[in-house]
């Protein structure tokens, strides 16, 4: 990665999150952060690909043989290669939820610069949420060079996501407050004033973030961590993050940069839990003529317009791993076509942040 790259990333809610601290605190990291722009997706929940491998497997279902998946209503659609079409109640695939996911309070990645995600928006369109002036630029861009058109959000369709955003914020805050109540602390809900928060992590290191956030089941597996150990001694391989070495005296990195730990009120306070959508610009419907990706193709679009506008340099993306079927994959590139070739929802984590380090 070179000193003067800047990217664009596309990420879920906390990763997101996690991205904002590592931009604000890049001082404290002595690590140059490159993320330029957040493009945030709308995520209700994340999935196990385990759990998730294991549940298929029961409905007689090989990841191998999965085209696409989309989540309506009250049902998950799995679309296979020989045209069948399975169904699994949203009820029975949160068994394969992840446990960090309860305690979200985040729907429409509220710390973006834009937000994209299907609801609200009619079939083939995307709800896009502009929230910075930089997206906004990127937003006008796209569509004065004709990759996206856009078209105003009804009223109805508003209501919509700000019911939804509602339903996982009042239900994940109940969780929040069952947790604290038998002694498992949700370190990120928290939130203290800004000079608290740098007093209080000071000395904090891998030992407490394994104590306070991995092994409690709040470990998003993001892999901010993993991006800001200066001493290159934090490994994630196929689940939580692990060290292997001895952090230095001072260095809490890991701890500033993992977006369950502590949580100063500058990126997040408690008034987060009764807006419903976060603060924004504009909300508007939109899709692609050139990209015909899930839900409009915004994403890919946005993207492919930041890169060929020279806006940015290189995107930070999730695909699929060619040897693992539905895996997910972070990569780091500069290609159009890589983009496109890794668009849709993969609805199972993976540490996206490695990619900027190898």
């Amino acid at each position: 990665m070179g000193g003067e790259d800047k990217i664009a990333m596309v990420g879920t809610p906390c990763q997101i999150i996690a991205a904002t601290l590592m931009e604000k605190y890049s001082s404290q990291l002595k690590r140059n952060f490159p993320i330029d722009i957040k493009i945030g997706l709308f995520c209700m929940e994340n999935f196990s690909y385990e759990y998730l491998k294991k549940l298929l497997h029961s409905y007689g279902i090989k990841f191998r043989d999965v085209v696409s998946c989309r989540i309506e209503g009250s049902n998950a659609y799995f679309h296979l290669i020989n045209k069948d079409v399975v169904s699994i109640p949203l009820s029975t695939l949160r068994k394969s939820m992840r446990k960090s996911c309860k305690i979200c309070m985040d729907f429409t990645s509220e710390l973006a610069d834009i937000s994209v995600g299907s609801v609200g928006s009619p079939k083939g369109w995307s709800t896009v949420i502009i929230r910075s002036e930089k997206g906004l630029k990127l937003v006008e861009k796209a569509k004065k060079a004709k990759y996206i058109e856009t078209k105003m959000l009804d009223a109805d369709r508003l209501n919509l996501i700000e019911k939804l955003a509602k339903i996982k914020k009042n239900k994940n805050l109940e969780e929040i407050k069952n947790r604290e109540r038998v002694a498992r602390p949700v370190m990120y809900w928290r939130i203290m004033p800004e000079e608290i928060f740098l007093n209080e992590v000071e000395n904090y290191q891998f030992k407490d973030l394994k104590g306070d956030v991995i092994d409690v089941g709040a470990c998003v597996l993001c892999g901010a961590c993993f991006f800001s150990c200066p001493e290159d001694i934090i490994k994630i391989e196929d689940r939580k993050p692990e060290i292997n070495g001895k952090c230095p005296p001072g260095c809490n990195a890991c701890y500033i940069a993992c977006p369950r730990s502590y949580v100063p009120d500058c990126i997040v306070n408690h008034e987060d839990a009764y807006s419903a959508l976060g603060n924004y610009i504009e909300i508007i419907s939109a899709r692609s003529p050139f990209f015909k990706g899930q839900d409009g193709g915004v994403v890919t679009a946005l993207l492919a317009c930041a890169l060929s506008e020279k806006i940015v340099n290189k995107v930070l993306i999730v695909d699929k791993d060619p040897e693992k079927p539905w895996k997910p994959l972070p990569i780091l590139t500069d290609k159009i076509d890589d983009v496109v070739k890794a668009s849709g929802t993969k609805y199972s984590v993976c540490p996206i942040f490695k990619a900027l380090k190898e």
